[in-house]
């Protein structure tokens, strides 16, 4: 094996057109910790706001390989029950953040955040699955308690996110409300039962609304916990309005007599649910909508499609 790879290193506040890659060394495995050959991972919102801004706060590792998630095998297990050559999904935890993440051609991980995995998907449609779907699946089943027969609303249903939230639900048997803030994506939610055209201003058009999975976040929160039933839940997952906070929010008056607010966190996979992720997209054969796919080579071209927000669907790099 080389003794050198390429990566994307950062330590500063990067532009897109200013992604390159270098060469480093390829990290040593420790005890806890296993190496994974990348072959391939998904490009995700917050990496964005890691490389254009938050790469300034001073618990970001620096310099730092971005990237919250990976596809790839396992190259040496170290201490671990992995086996070298094993198929693997690792995401969160600290990756690309505390310690390096995935825009390289190796990452040190640490155990507890590796899954083995069984899939006849390729490597560029297992690369769509682990952080979104995780995210998907946790906000549905655990935040919102989805069940057949619900009624969801997916408020900035177009991501990668609101893409894998309307296969799930309506896998389940849910009638799916989703939408969009720009009139050219409508088109974009043929899978959904009914696509909304986002004004800004949900709640007095809505009805029937049992769960709503919040994907714009605090900037239309306050309309959206007013578009459920009493009884419905309402779950905050996504920041894509760029509105991170809800000041003045009183939660006496701003939440509606009855309705539930919770919100999802994905820093915690566990392999039963990754293994559960996996059996359900197999078991309902379901593959992941994958907007692009760049060869490493060109992850400067990949980091500006992200930042520009004209790919409809995942982006994702292979190697």
């Amino acid at each position: 094996m080389n003794k050198t790879m390429k990566a994307v290193l950062l330590d500063r506040p990067t532009e897109a057109e200013n992604v390159e890659l270098c060469q480093i060394p390829i990290p040593e495995v420790k005890p806890g910790w296993v190496l994974v050959r990348i072959k391939a991972f998904g490009m995700n919102h917050s990496e964005q706001i890691l490389r254009l801004n938050e790469i300034r706060a001073g618990y970001i590792r620096k310099p730092i390989i971005p990237g919250i998630e990976c596809v790839g095998e396992i190259a040496d297990p170290s201490d671990s029950n992995f086996t070298a050559g094993q198929k693997v999904v690792a995401l969160m935890g600290g990756m690309g953040r505390s310690f390096h993440g995935s825009y390289a051609e190796y990452a040190l991980l640490p155990i507890h955040h590796v899954f083995a995995v069984e899939s006849a998907l390729s490597w560029t449609d297992m690369a769509a699955i682990p952080e979104t779907y995780f995210t998907a699946w946790g906000s549905l089943f655990e935040c919102l308690c989805l069940k057949p027969g619900d009624t969801l609303l997916i408020r900035g249903a177009t991501c990668a996110l609101g893409c894998a939230a309307i296969q799930i639900a309506k896998a389940i048997g849910c009638t799916v409300v989703a939408t969009t803030h720009k009139e050219s994506k409508l088109p974009l939610l043929t899978q959904a039962d009914n696509a909304v055209l986002d004004t800004g201003r949900l709640s007095d058009t809505l009805n029937g609304v049992t769960k709503a999975l919040e994907l714009v976040g605090p900037k239309t929160l306050p309309d959206t916990l007013c578009c459920v039933e009493k009884g419905g839940i309402v779950c905050n997952t996504g920041i894509l309005g760029g509105v991170y906070t809800l000041n003045g929010f009183d939660p006496i008056k701003d939440i509606p007599n009855g309705v539930y607010l919770t919100g999802f966190f994905s820093n915690y996979p566990t392999e039963k649910t990754m293994r559960d992720i996996f059996e359900f997209l197999d078991k309902h054969s379901l593959k992941p909508a994958v907007g692009a796919s760049f060869a490493f080579e060109q992850v400067k071209d990949a980091c500006m499609a992200l930042d520009s927000g004209s790919v409809n669907g995942k982006i994702v790099v292979t190697l």
